[in-house]
């Protein structure tokens, strides 16, 4: 590993601290390309409008005729923390614009699959809708949104995955990767995208007159559940994308989210009042996705959407136990897999350009989570594959993959469809994430495909892991109350958060729980505690550590700690 500091511009962290941003928040941000405390200003009236996203106006006018002749709407979600989020926020704005009739279906990961496919669009219109909404799906579902519209359905797909080569013909498309569409925020999730069409549709019906401004409902009650999804799916934390962050994380603190995120704060043991992008990240989100990946999503959604807070408790602690079950079997998986994995190669010789793993016995809902944990080890990108468990489908395999810096996932699955027609028979996604499938009797073909890919366009210097830090981190600023000022701040994917380097002297170490490293360091001359977790092989003696800046309370003390990330070899 090599640990590379990043730089920072002079100019910009001294203009950032005369405007009176802290020190230290400065020097951060002026590292991450913030030259002007206005960008850093995020408050609402900063947000890109609505009307530069393509389609707004359309699907705002097919809302709002749909709301005035009473139509029965039924939203159709996906199964992850962003699709659940953006259809709970869909069926709360909807019906807080005058929508009487809203109603969701969320297809079963593994009976439906995903997207909006023809018998999905068939059971959308036995439920009686006359609208389909599309929410974090639908750019790819040429055939689903073709059979909704031979059933008679209206069509508005909400979506932010990058299109394939065909768009769903006649329905309305709101996706800022569209073609022609110039929303600055390429970045937006889906649960954003779904926003900004509230946020359309309310303007449109203060154009028809069924609102004035002062009459309007208001819909920043739904920017917690938009700063959640946001967070949850990784999406880059473009400016627009932290002011909706920022803005959602306000009202979470002041203790204006709706009771299903505040049950889900006290089953993971947060507090909202001092709720941050880590919260959403790795304590709500997982919570959440688990129910998409061993249950069904419902759940999770019913979470969103009840306002009774007794229900939201119960809600909260079903989706508790189906996390706790998601993590014994991810655990299981994850060293089953790593032994796959690392099969692949000799000891002491380097992985292979990409990494694809399968085993029957692998869970088709944990495979991401599984790619992601061995992309983590072996910087490499990485598909993990399960046997499909939908009836017809047994001799289908579905695969989930992460990637590095310098890899577009997607477009290289792209590039093996085109170079083996057939191999895949579904794909999609981002750069740093995509799902596919493929039969199992093409594994083989697909790994090696994917290996080609990879060895053209990734070279020695992007297969070597390097971790971006902040440099050293000045001895007056290792306090609680900075530890407080780092976490109130928004961080999140292409917003690092901040991660100091430095050599450290390790006085003492040993391990705790048998597979974490509990140090006490010297740094710039004080002791310090740390701990490294996931770590059992000791340190040397000096090392260059990557650390974050954190807090942990002993008997009413609050004390610094430092969380070591790596350490250059």
């Amino acid at each position: 590993m090599k640990i590379i500091p990043r730089d920072v511009p002079p100019r910009a962290a001294w203009a950032l601290e005369q405007a009176g941003i802290h020190p230290l928040l400065a020097r951060l941000y002026a590292a991450r390309g913030i030259h002007g405390k206005d960008e850093l200003d995020d408050g609402l009236a900063r947000l890109h409008a609505p009307a530069t996203l393509k389609g707004t106006a359309e699907a705002a006018a097919l809302l709002a005729d749909a709301i005035a002749r009473d139509a029965r709407i039924c939203i159709v979600a996906d199964y992850d923390c962003d699709g659940a989020t953006a259809c709970a926020v869909a069926v709360r704005g909807l019906r807080l614009l005058g929508a009487r009739d809203v109603t969701y279906l969320v297809p079963d990961r593994v009976a439906d699959g995903y997207g909006l496919t023809p018998p999905i669009a068939k059971r959308v219109k036995a439920l009686g809708a006359d609208v389909l909404v599309t929410v974090d799906n639908g750019i790819a579902s040429v055939e689903g949104v073709a059979a909704a519209r031979a059933l008679g359905l209206e069509v508005l797909v909400t979506d932010h995955h990058l299109p394939g080569a065909e768009l769903p013909g006649d329905a309305v498309i709101v996706n800022p990767n569209q073609p022609g569409c110039d929303f600055e925020s390429k970045s937006l999730a889906g649960v954003g995208v779904m926003f900004y069409v509230l946020l359309a549709l309310r303007a449109e019906l203060r154009a028809r007159g069924v609102f004035t401004g002062e009459s309007q409902p208001r819909l920043d009650g739904l920017l917690p559940l938009v700063a959640l999804g946001t967070v949850a799916d990784v999406v880059k934390l473009d400016t627009n994308n932290r002011r909706l962050v920022a803005q959602g994380l306000k009202r979470i603190r002041a203790g204006g989210s709706p009771c299903g995120l505040s049950s889900l704060f006290a089953a993971a043991g947060r507090r909202a009042q001092h709720a941050n992008t880590f919260d959403f990240g790795f304590a709500l989100g997982p919570r959440i996705n688990a129910a998409g990946r061993l249950a069904d999503m419902t759940i999770g959604i019913e979470c969103l959407l009840t306002d009774d807070a007794a229900r939201a408790d119960e809600l909260a602690r079903t989706l508790e136990g189906i996390n706790r079950e998601r993590r014994e079997i991810e655990s299981g998986m994850r060293e089953q897999a790593m032994e796959v994995a690392e099969m692949l190669f000799e000891e002491g010789d380097t992985p292979p350009a990409a990494i694809c793993v399968f085993d029957p016995d692998f869970h088709e809902g944990v495979v991401g989570i599984v790619a992601s944990r061995i992309k983590d080890k072996l910087h490499r990108p990485c598909f993990v594959f399960a046997a499909s468990q939908a009836p017809g489908r047994e001799h289908e395999l579905k695969g989930s993959g992460r990637s590095i810096a310098g890899f577009h996932l997607r477009d290289a699955l792209d590039l093996v469809a085109k170079r083996h027609p057939g191999v895949l028979l579904r794909f999609g996604g981002h750069a740093m994430a995509a799902g596919c499938t493929i039969a199992e009797e093409h594994f083989d073909v697909f790994e090696q495909a994917l290996n080609e890919v990879a060895q053209e366009w990734l070279d020695a210097a992007t297969l070597q892991r390097r971790l971006q830090t902040d440099g050293p981190l000045a001895p007056e600023y290792r306090r609680a109350d900075v530890v407080d000022t780092l976490h109130d701040a928004v961080w999140g994917q292409g917003f690092a958060p901040p991660l100091f380097s430095e050599e450290v002297e390790v006085v003492s170490q040993r391990l705790v729980g048998e597979k974490h490293l509990a140090v006490k360091l010297r740094h710039q001359g004080q002791p310090v505690d740390g701990i490294w977790f996931g770590r059992t092989e000791l340190l040397p003696s000096r090392v260059k550590i990557a650390f974050r800046l954190d807090a942990d309370e002993w008997q009413g003390v609050r004390r610094v700690r430092f969380l070591l990330e790596g350490a250059e070899a």
